[in-house]
């Protein structure tokens, strides 16, 4: 289980929520994922995500598999991983942080949100606590990200 961030690359005309209801209005819970088909122009997008997030922030992970174009963070404060398919993206966390780390890594994940939406026009939103990844506020996304972690640890064997 993981603390998830979604980007979305809003349709012309509508809004977020619209896209999204959109988006799973075509999603197909019993078809096979498609096979990542980035255009020219997400593949130049993708390269300059990751060449920033390489820069900004530091050494990275890259794989390209079958369905997605993915990037993990390495060394502190933890793993996050960035899934991107074109016209989506999106950010998972481990649910182990809390405290202190979950806010170090919670600011990790809304900057790499932000380069994100940078470079590729995706828009980011946290429907965990409900706000922008531009403008929401990480300590709000580290209380609930350590919130349910400290739950977990509990509760979970």
């Amino acid at each position: 289980m993981t603390y998830d961030i979604m980007l979305v690359r809003v349709r012309p005309g509508l809004t977020l929520q619209e896209t999204l209801e959109g988006l799973n209005a075509d999603f197909d819970p019993d078809a096979d994922l498609p096979l990542l088909r980035v255009t020219d122009a997400q593949r130049g997008e993708w390269d300059r995500t990751l060449r920033r997030v390489s820069r900004d922030i530091g050494p990275v992970e890259s794989a390209e598999y079958l369905y997605s174009l993915t990037l993990e963070t390495l060394g502190p404060p933890g793993r996050v991983q960035l899934d991107y398919y074109g016209d989506t993206a999106h950010i998972e966390i481990p649910y182990r942080h809390s405290g202190a780390a979950a806010l170090e890594v919670m600011e990790l994940a809304y900057r790499i949100a932000r380069i994100v939406e940078d470079e590729t026009g995706l828009t980011g939103h946290d429907f965990e606590v409900g706000q922008p990844t531009r403008t929401g506020d990480p300590a709000k996304a580290a209380v609930r990200l350590g919130g349910v972690s400290d739950w977990a640890q509990h509760h979970v064997i």
